[in-house]
């Protein structure tokens, strides 16, 4: 039977575009989404005039989101109204004093290190020069790969660089960005990525100090009409090519028969329409772009799990999130699009947050002051809110921990939540000299852990996915392949390659490389010419 029928769990983003590059390729489509509207983390909300992206709000990496669209026959030009950040962000410092500005061009930004500490141009232009390194190796050699053979880790190229590797694996990122600069609000900007890959700088590999040439030579951009419009493009591309996206559409197992041998393989899924009725969906292949823990758990049977519930204790989810979305009446002239605003003591924030115990969020605290980001996107995009208001969007890391709760609208969320934003308000009020921001707040709503676990099945409430730490990157994190249901294909920030937007689209390519059987490291020429369709494949098995 040809592979042509395939059906995806899940509608964020992984899903999507996982449902546009299948579709072009020439398969039959069905993608199931369990709540009413599409995106998953990448939400909309809007209130009294006010436009609130409820996840992701970074867009770096351009070039992985221009090659996604480029495989689909269009360009992120043609797509985006793409803007160029200046300044990309600022940093508020619990030390007080002048913000720091991190700059759209790479030459201002060695101006800032130097201004900051003699020497600081140098020793910047020294960490980017690897980081440029770094990158490429990452995206010619790694990210592209979904590990099926040991053929990109035996590439001449890695090899070469093997002892750097190495230590660039061994060795913390916080450390590692020591040995550069010694200020700590310098460290801070070079440690800080380690947060957006769900980890903290004393726990991932500085092996990510590749991060840095993205944001501090390579720009930080934004698309005009919030990441929602990201969403809507990638959707309305993936409809075009044939896939069908259900929406209020809750899958409750994936269904399978006897493989070969001990396997099984997989054979559609079941689910609950909006409706409320039960329904079946045929497939020769299921690919679950939904939350990995809670596809494995509670997809499937015990026996045809390849990460069984112990598997998760050894595991760490990334951290939680206590979000706010505030509609600002005037303006906030204080503030930029992004804004960080990092403690003195960032470790001992990370250390309440991650915990030192098995169980990751089980006994933590939410740190007080915490180190947390705000966004303003109506600096860049008037349709954020109304004339003469203030969009901002609060993000405090907290501990992956659902007993934190749940937030709500108005002041209506579970205690701990509103306590954090409260704490979070006054902060970025005290720090950025905005003294009465509290008493203009007129549109407010909060998230917490739970609404996570709710709304897109997040392991233990976490906010982003699986964190970057040795053990879960590269290939020792989860494939995209079950070892136990053949036909069964995982996408999203839970697998290979990682978290973030750029990932999970990358994630959907390797599911197409996958199912072709291509087991290189690079991406798929431009444009996607539709292959062939042949039988779901194994893990580790070539298609023909």
């Amino acid at each position: 039977m040809a592979a042509d029928r395939v059906v995806i769990v899940g509608g964020g983003i992984a899903g999507l575009a996982t449902a546009a590059l299948l579709a072009r390729d020439g398969r039959r489509v069905t993608l199931l989404e369990q709540n009413d509207a599409l995106g998953g983390r990448a939400g909309l909300w809007q209130a009294d005039g006010f436009r609130f992206d409820t996840g992701p709000s970074w867009y770096l990496m351009p070039e992985v989101f221009d090659h996604f669209f480029r495989l689909l026959g269009t360009s992120a030009a043609e797509q985006l109204d793409l803007v160029t950040l200046d300044p990309g962000y600022r940093l508020f410092a619990e030390s007080g004093g002048a913000p720091l500005d991190v700059r759209a061009d790479g030459r201002a930004n060695r101006a800032l290190f130097e201004s900051v500490e003699p020497g600081g141009a140098a020793a910047l232009d020294r960490y980017l020069a690897s980081a440029a390194e770094t990158y490429r190796l990452a995206v010619d050699r790694f990210l592209y790969a979904t590990f099926a053979t040991p053929g990109p880790l035996l590439d001449p190229a890695v090899l070469r660089r093997a002892g750097r590797l190495a230590r660039l694996l061994l060795e913390p990122l916080d450390r590692y960005a020591a040995g550069f600069v010694g200020d700590t609000r310098l460290r801070q900007l070079l440690g800080y990525p380690a947060v957006f890959l769900g980890t903290s700088p004393g726990r991932a590999p500085s092996m990510y100090h590749l991060m840095s040439h993205l944001d501090l030579d390579d720009g930080v951009r934004y698309p005009l009409g919030g990441f929602t419009e990201l969403i809507r493009r990638i959707a309305a591309l993936a409809g075009a090519a044939g896939a069908d996206l259900v929406t209020g559409a809750r899958v409750t197992a994936i269904r399978t028969e006897p493989g070969r041998g001990r396997r099984a393989r997989a054979t559609g899924v079941e689910y609950v329409d909006a409706a409320g009725h039960r329904r079946v969906a045929e497939a020769d292949v299921v690919v679950s772009a939904a939350d990995l823990h809670h596809t494995e758990t509670e997809l499937l049977p015990p026996t045809l799990r390849t990460h069984p519930e112990r598997t998760w204790d050894r595991r760490d989810p990334g951290p939680g999130a206590v979000l706010a979305m505030l509609g600002v009446r005037g303006a906030l002239p204080q503030l930029t699009h992004h804004n960080l605003f990092f403690t003195t003591d960032w470790e001992a924030g990370f250390a309440r947050i991650y915990g030192a115990r098995r169980g990751w969020g089980r006994g933590s605290v939410i740190p007080d002051p915490a180190s947390l980001y705000v966004c303003k996107p109506s600096a860049t995009d008037p349709a954020a809110a109304p004339d003469g208001a203030e969009n901002l969007f609060v993000l405090v890391p907290v501990a992956a921990d659902v007993s934190i709760g749940r937030g709500g609208v108005d002041g209506a969320g579970d205690r701990l939540v509103e306590k954090t934003v409260d704490a979070a308000i006054g902060q970025v009020g005290a720090w950025a000299g905005i003294p009465d921001l509290a008493d203009r707040i007129v549109v407010r709503r909060t998230v917490g852990p739970d609404d996570f676990a709710h709304d897109v099945n997040a392991w233990m409430g976490g906010a982003l996915g699986l964190a970057h730490t040795l053990r879960q990157s590269a290939f020792l994190r989860p494939g995209n392949a079950s070892k136990r249901v053949d036909g069964l294909l995982y996408a999203g920030s839970s697998t290979i390659p990682g978290i973030g937007l750029p990932m999970c689209l990358i994630s959907a390519e390797l599911v197409l490389k996958r199912l072709r059987g291509d087991d290189t490291a690079a991406p798929l020429p431009e444009p996607l010419r539709p292959a062939t369709a042949a039988g779901p494949v194994s893990a580790g098995e070539r298609v023909p």
